[in-house]
Parts: C-alpha cells; sequence; structure tokens
C-alpha cells in the first residue's frame, strides 16, 4: 500500500509515554477482560464497565520517557496516514448526505490504558469507546496479526483502523445505540446475534473506505485486497475458537464468521456505498 508520503491525521493521541499501573485486584481484572473480548473490534463497555462495577482493577496513571524502535514509529506513522484516509472518506460521504462527520481520535498506549469505557488491556487487541469516541491500539498489535493469526501487510493493518473507525460511524449514526438498547431485553444467544451484525456491518464499513480512498488515491497495489481478506478471514469467530479451544460453537459468535466477514467487507470495497452495509435485515 502507498503511504509513506501521504497526510498524517493530527487526531492522534499519544499515550505511549503513560504507564497505567494495575492496584489490588487488577491480575482478576485483566482475566475477565480478555475473556469477555477474546477478539479485536468489540466495543468493550460492557465487559470494562462490569469490572468497575465489581470494584476490581483499580490503577494509578505514571508517565514515563517511552523509546520507540524504528519498527514502532514506523507504525505509528502508517496508523496515522490510514486514519487520515478514514477522515477523507467518512467526511465526503457524510457530507453527500447532508451531515457533518465528527473525527474521532486514535490513542497510542501500551500495555494498559485508561478509557472513558474502563480500564483495557492490550491483549484485548485494538478497540472503539463510544464514551469518549475514540479509538484505542497497541502497536505491538500488528504483530500479533502478523505472527499469532498469519495476516501479515500493511493493509491488513489499515483493515484493522478502518473496522474501528466503522464502529464510530455506527456510533454517530445511532446504530449502536439502537443495539446495546435491544440487547438489554435479549437472551445471551440474542445479544451475541445481534453484536455479529454490528460487527459485520463494521467490516463491510471498513470495505466502503477501502473503495473510496483508492478512487480518490489510488494507493492500493497488488496483494493488498488478499491481505484485508486474508485478515478478516483469520479473525473470523469460527477460526479463532477452533484455534483456542478445538470446536466451534456458533451461538457464541459475537463478530461472525470468517466467511461472514469476508462477504462483508468483500461487499463494501466492491460497491463503495453505505446503503449496500445494511447488515440488520435478512441472513447475514
Amino acid at each position: 500500500m502507498k503511504w509513506s508520503d501521504r497526510r498524517r491525521s493530527s487526531n492522534i493521541e499519544d499515550r505511549r509515554g503513560s504507564t497505567v499501573k494495575k492496584a489490588a485486584g487488577g491480575g482478576i481484572t485483566a482475566i475477565i477482560i480478555t475473556l469477555a473480548a477474546m477478539y479485536f473490534g468489540i466495543d468493550p463497555q460492557m465487559a470494562l464497565q462490569g469490572a468497575s462495577k465489581l470494584g476490581i482493577g483499580g490503577s494509578t496513571t505514571q508517565t514515563v520517557p517511552h523509546q520507540a524502535s524504528a519498527k514502532e514509529q514506523q507504525y505509528a506513522e502508517f496508523t496515522a496516514v490510514i486514519l487520515a484516509d478514514t477522515e477523507d472518506a467518512w467526511n465526503d460521504i457524510f457530507k453527500a448526505a447532508g451531515q457533518r462527520y465528527k473525527e474521532p481520535k486514535l490513542v497510542l498506549f501500551t500495555g494498559l490504558v485508561n478509557s472513558a469505557c474502563g480500564k483495557a488491556e492490550a491483549a484485548m487487541g485494538p478497540f472503539y469507546c463510544s464514551g469518549d469516541q475514540k479509538v484505542y491500539i497497541d502497536l505491538s498489535f500488528y504483530d500479533d496479526l502478523a505472527i499469532r493469526h498469519k495476516a501479515a501487510g500493511d493493509f491488513a493493518q489499515a483493515y484493522v483502523i478502518a473496522h474501528e473507525v466503522g464502529h464510530h460511524v455506527q456510533n454517530l449514526l445511532g446504530t449502536s445505540t439502537k443495539v446495546h438498547k435491544a440487547q438489554r431485553s435479549l437472551g445471551k444467544n440474542e445479544k451475541n446475534a445481534l453484536s455479529v451484525r454490528l460487527e459485520l456491518q463494521a467490516d463491510c464499513y471498513a470495505g466502503v473506505w477501502a473503495h473510496k480512498t483508492q478512487k480518490a488515491k489510488q494507493v492500493i497495489e497488488a496483494g493488498d485486497i488478499d491481505e484485508a481478506l486474508n485478515a478478516a478471514t483469520a479473525i473470523g469467530d469460527d477460526r479463532l475458537q477452533k484455534e483456542a479451544r478445538g470446536y466451534v460453537v456458533p451461538e457464541s459468535f459475537t463478530h461472525g464468521s470468517s466467511a461472514q466477514r469476508v462477504k462483508w467487507f468483500k461487499k463494501g470495497i466492491v460497491s463503495g456505498d453505505v446503503g449496500q452495509c445494511d447488515t440488520f435485515k435478512g441472513e447475514v
């Protein structure tokens, strides 16, 4: 993906020099959060706020000098470029619909971070918090994506960021609020099914971003789309569950199967049309 000579977003909040130290009970909180948010992309409010209500996982924040490696700094610059691309794409889309796009902040952190949704560990992977309208990412996730999930490549990384920004778009449009409200009166399996539809729509929005960015800037190179599709496949609930425990429980899916994630990302990138991303009607 061509990115090195392009605009960097100014909506970056660099907290890599802030160390959040866990107080007593922090280890328990880490386990709860990690189990509750097994896959990246989740809106962590329920898990994080649940831990807060239990009175565990207190922390203090200490600012210390952070020495980024050359690779980490390249990751940071790349992330700022992709965030800028999402800003350009979604500003245009919202403007065409007669609306104003409110750009999210993206927080870079290491290890543990405080958000409006609560405290979160890097083990959760990147996430969006609707409480402060910020995307959070520990840049070491890019290495995890390549090594653990076998989904290397800069366009795979871009897909991750675009997916999280997709959750921000859902928040601005009121979709997330409607889904979370509906989930309060549903059983576990029905809640999960709605969560899957929300996540698949964010995948479709990531595809729309890719379509708009390519049309405007011609930055996608040979193999890039395959990288994103590989990432979508690698983080499907069925594949992750199979790798983690050797069997699959479809009713427990919260993000969708590999095939579903690929399907909806493709739908977005082929059409470039937000109207094609209604995952709440019919089969997914």
